[in-house]
């Protein structure tokens, strides 16, 4: 019976916070390994709805999970970035038990630019037509909340909970928070960012020098038309992919984003953020920062840099349990 290889770190998001920038400088690692799919989602458990269920591949069953790493064996650094694990009340549990020794990465980036990217993303794809305030608080006022249920823009930059959540299940000492301005600035930026990580999940530093970290997605469109987006999540699309390429997860996954942008989006100019929207998004996020920023026992300006002048919320100065 072949062994079972299971992640040893694990990216966990947030989401629109350049975990595939992660991903992508990390697997060029001769010692790291990272499965094709970036995303399998496994240790959320999701339970999309029907309307979510295909437009992103997810994994429920563990042996589809283990064979994502049926070639990981002698590699120092085995992991995923599945960025649903960040939110997710019961992934943290679920890690520790199928991976106690596990590592932890998760990235965050300021919550109002987060949400916004978001929201540009699903306006890409063609899931989101209306305006960005309108879609801020439809979906905040929604009853029934999860991944593959609502877009959750607000509730994913909530960090505090979130990743007071995983130092509870794996000590501090395994949780490693990445700035996303770190991965998005100067290439000296980026250099020390993946080494930071690199450090932390025990892979030689010395190859630091040949990853190429000039990956970026920062081109933006639309749908050419509304719905392009359900007939690119289908079944007929993820049967045509079987046919074009060997039957694969993260194979599928690759070739029907592709052929979406590639064919489906048509570049368009970035829309501004609604001032009404942000100011909004503000008074609900900046005390969750303070929070955060008591727990971390650190000052994260980074959090906040698209506020412009606003005065942060000011943290009761007390220990904070995790």
């Amino acid at each position: 019976m072949a062994q079972q290889i299971w992640p040893n770190f694990f990216i966990v998001g947030t989401a629109s916070s350049g975990t595939t920038s992660l991903y992508t400088y990390l697997k060029q690692h001769p010692e790291v390994f990272l499965p094709a799919l970036k995303e399998p989602h496994y240790f959320a458990q999701l339970k999309p709805t029907y309307e979510h269920r295909y437009l992103f591949t997810y994994i429920t069953e563990e042996n589809d999970y283990l064979a994502l790493f049926k070639k990981a064996a002698g590699f120092k650094a085995i992991g995923e970035a599945s960025p649903s694990y960040l939110s997710s009340p019961d992934a943290p549990a679920r890690i520790r038990q199928a991976a106690p020794d596990a590592k932890i990465i998760a990235i965050l980036r300021d919550p109002v630019e987060r949400a916004y990217s978001h929201y540009l993303m699903n306006l890409r794809e063609g899931l989101q037509r209306r305006p960005f305030f309108e879609a801020l608080k439809d979906d905040w006022e929604r009853d029934e909340k999860g991944w593959g249920i609502t877009q959750m823009y607000v509730e994913l930059g909530m960090y505090a909970e979130q990743i007071r959540r995983y130092i509870r299940v794996f000590g501090r000492d395994r949780v490693l928070i990445v700035l996303f301005d770190d991965l998005k600035r100067s290439t000296e930026n980026k250099k020390a960012a993946v080494a930071q990580v690199l450090r932390f999940i025990g892979a030689d530093l010395s190859y630091l020098d040949q990853i190429d970290t000039s990956y970026a997605e920062n081109s933006f469109g639309v749908a050419r038309w509304p719905w392009v987006r359900r007939i690119a999540g289908s079944n007929y699309a993820r049967r045509l992919g079987q046919l074009i390429v060997p039957r694969s997860f993260g194979a599928n996954h690759a070739i029907k984003r592709l052929v979406f942008q590639r064919f489906f989006v048509k570049p368009a100019p970035r829309p501004k953020i609604d001032p009404a929207a942000k100011e909004w998004l503000c008074s609900i996020f900046d005390p969750d920062i303070a929070a955060l920023e008591e727990l971390l026992g650190r000052e994260l300006p980074q959090l906040r840099r698209s506020w412009g002048h606003r005065e942060p919320a000011i943290a009761a100065r007390q220990t904070v349990a995790v």
